[in-house]
């Protein structure tokens, strides 16, 4: 039959969901038989007229009903219930209706085509789009407008193919709605340089935007910072009236000045909404939430209530990820029971997984899992904030089961779970190559294999592992790898001992318009200290400030310190020690002690000891140190001194213990 042939893999999926049993496909006697009483078609016509009632009410389940009763059924009937079960995100049984009305033969109609294509679309049923895409071929409908903006739709779902823009070109006539829809695609797609060529590119065809458009393209300029192109857009929507007449745009300008960190413009924009709207109150409130201007978004959050505005989950979600940046669980607690006091809790999957993480970033695990445990259902929102927040505690072990429960209940994996699960193996004592592996197969099964988060994840993992030849492999398979990504592969070499190699790449890195930052600097800096290349290690130091105009931290004094010592630069690493903003710590001034004993001076270790115990004069492993550099060199009396006052204080030493993986393969 056609559908066997058409749509194979539509069969299978529709075919195994329960919730498809209502619908019972037609026999060819019921059509005989229907077709035998008087006025058959009258009696179709005013069945869908009832089907298009219950749809628009909301009544699908009615509608359901009355096309199972029906005895004969016509093309429009399979239209007005695919959209219908498209609309209320019914999207298998939707497929199952196609499938079956074109198993019966009922030819489809660019209604249906449209309908079908958007379901596929929306639910990520990307191949049964394309087969459907044929049918459309076979049947002429290849230049049809109406079927032409969801085909456009379903390729730009699918990545900025050179086929969604080919079949854009190809379209005989773009009206507004198509153009909106390009739009929408690139900034989903975050490239606000196709936004901004688009719409150029719209306004030369003589296409005039609408509201929708200019919110799409101050999206676009929100999503790449774009302030001076934002500024010339928010002037044109001005004089055009825009800003006056609807208040999405205006709310989007609100959101556009804030991504670009110009709160007071963000300000502006806000006072000029009128004071009824409930958007823009919410939207302004989580703003100063997420730039941690918390008092700002709390007397905002006040004047809103006193305004009678309901808040938003937005404002909440803010909130509490405001509490979970800055650990202050006491916050979060307060803005955990005004949720439940408005019933938030249990309503949004959002607002469940915000309370999730920040139980977890603020250490109160057992409150993280129990929000987990009385949600109503397990979503994968909230199963990846539990999964960071065990990661976050410590609890590396349940992080890594936590990945295996999400693939036994089927609630699925996206890149957040894969980028978890591998920082989470990475820290494991029981991470192994075979279990990067297999991370990295599920990564390629889901599609997740080029996301960036995913890639700098598997490429940590590997070379924790050992084999950083894998997770270079894993770095040229990225179409445009960023910072992040030449910052892991430099990572993943310091790590390894090749620091010429980091230093290679971070010269490949600036080759290509890229700027290094602090975590890139500190990563090359690693490099050259495990690889005792002193004199690279301070060009780098210093082209920090110099050349990037990039502050050194405590991180990267005490790498350079460390590289000295081991050099045996003694007397420029003491200098560089005491330069290092807010003093040196226990861990340096350790590490400088370490290589003067190591190189034999005396009078800078002297210096040092005395220093050390009295930062760290409670540490047991401090007095340690310092009574073995006496006994080095010859003065017995002090080291022995030294270690009775330990003694003395009931200092004690932590016992270490050591992991060792043993392949049992031959």
């Amino acid at each position: 039959m056609l559908s066997t042939k058409l749509l194979p893999r539509v069969r299978t999926i529709t075919t195994l969901a329960p919730t498809c049993t209502s619908i019972v496909p037609l026999s060819s006697s019921l059509l005989l038989d229907s077709y035998c009483q008087p006025n058959p078609q009258l009696n179709i016509y005013s069945s869908n007229r009832t089907i298009d009632d219950f749809v628009k009410s909301g009544h699908l389940n009615s509608a359901k009903k009355l096309f199972d009763e029906m005895p004969a059924r016509d093309m429009v009937t399979y239209n007005l219930l695919i959209s219908g079960c498209g609309k209320f995100r019914h999207p298998k049984q939707a497929l199952y209706l196609y499938d079956e009305m074109v198993s019966h033969g009922i030819k489809e109609s660019a209604s249906t085509f449209s309908s079908v294509l958007s379901v596929c679309s929306n639910a990520g049923f990307y191949t049964e789009g394309i087969q459907i895409h044929c049918r459309v071929l076979s049947l002429g409908f290849g230049l049809n407008l109406y079927i032409g903006s969801p085909l456009v739709d379903l390729y730009m779902r699918m990545g900025p193919s050179v086929r969604a823009l080919d079949l854009f070109d190809e379209l005989p006539e773009r009206n507004l709605a198509t153009w909106n829809l390009m739009l929408r695609a690139f900034c989903e797609l975050s490239r606000p340089d196709e936004v901004l060529r688009m719409y150029n590119k719209m306004k030369a065809e003589g296409v005039e935007p609408n509201g929708l458009s200019f919110c799409y393209m101050v999206r676009g300029c929100s999503i790449g910072m774009l302030l001076d192109e934002g500024k010339q857009l928010h002037s044109h929507v001005i004089k055009l009236g825009w800003v006056d007449v609807n208040i999405f745009v205006a709310n989007a300008l609100v959101d556009f000045y804030s991504a670009c960190g110009s709160l007071i413009e963000a300000k502006k924009s806000f006072d000029f909404i009128p004071v009824d709207d409930v958007i823009s109150w919410n939207s302004i409130v989580s703003i100063y939430a997420d730039y941690d201007l918390i008092f700002d978004a709390l007397e905002l959050f006040f004047r809103m209530q006193l305004c009678r505005k309901r808040p938003s989950i937005r404002s909440f979600v803010e909130f509490l990820n405001f509490a979970s940046r800055t650990g202050n669980v006491y916050f979060g607690k307060q803005i955990h029971g005004y949720v439940t006091k408005l019933g938030f809790d249990h309503g949004s999957v959002h607002v469940q997984s915000a309370l999730t993480d920040m139980y977890g970033k603020c250490n109160v695990i057992e409150s993280s899992v129990a929000v987990f445990e009385s949600a109503p259902g397990r979503s994968l929102e909230c199963c990846n904030s539990l999964m960071t927040s065990l990661l976050h505690s410590g609890n590396i072990k349940d992080a890594v089961e936590m990945f295996g429960f999400m693939v036994d209940e089927g609630i699925g994996l996206d890149e957040v779970t894969l980028s978890t699960t591998l920082k989470a193996l990475s820290v494991s004592a029981s991470a192994n190559l075979g279990s990067c592996r297999l991370l990295h197969c599920c990564a390629i099964k889901s599609g997740f294999e080029s996301n960036i988060a995913v890639s700098c994840s598997l490429m940590d993992a590997y070379s924790r592992c050992g084999h950083i030849e894998l997770s270079h492999q894993v770095f040229e398979k990225i179409p445009s790898p960023n910072v992040v990504c030449f910052t892991s592969i430099m990572n993943g070499y310091s790590r390894n001992g090749m620091g010429r190699e980091a230093l290679d790449m971070l010269e490949v890195m600036i080759q290509r318009g890229l700027i290094p930052d602090k975590v890139t600097f500190l990563c090359v800096l690693a490099g050259c200290n495990h690889s005792g290349m002193v004199k690279e290690g301070q060009l780098v130091f210093n082209s920090m400030k110099s050349v990037y105009g990039i502050d050194a931290d405590r991180q990267h004094y005490s790498c350079m310190i460390d590289m000295l010592g081991r050099a045996g630069i003694l007397d420029k690493a003491e200098e560089l020690l005491q330069q290092t903003p807010g003093g040196g710590d226990c861990m340096m001034w350790s590490s400088l002690l370490r290589s003067c004993r190591v190189h034999g001076n005396e009078i800078i270790g002297r210096r040092v000891a005395n220093i050390l115990m009295e930062l760290e004069p409670v540490d047991f492993a401090v007095y340690s140190q310092v009574s073995n550099f006496y006994s080095e060199i010859g003065e017995f009396e002090v080291s022995m001194q030294i270690r009775e006052t330990a003694l003395a204080r009931k200092l004690t030493r932590d016992i270490g213990h050591s992991l060792i993986e043993v392949n049992s393969c031959h």
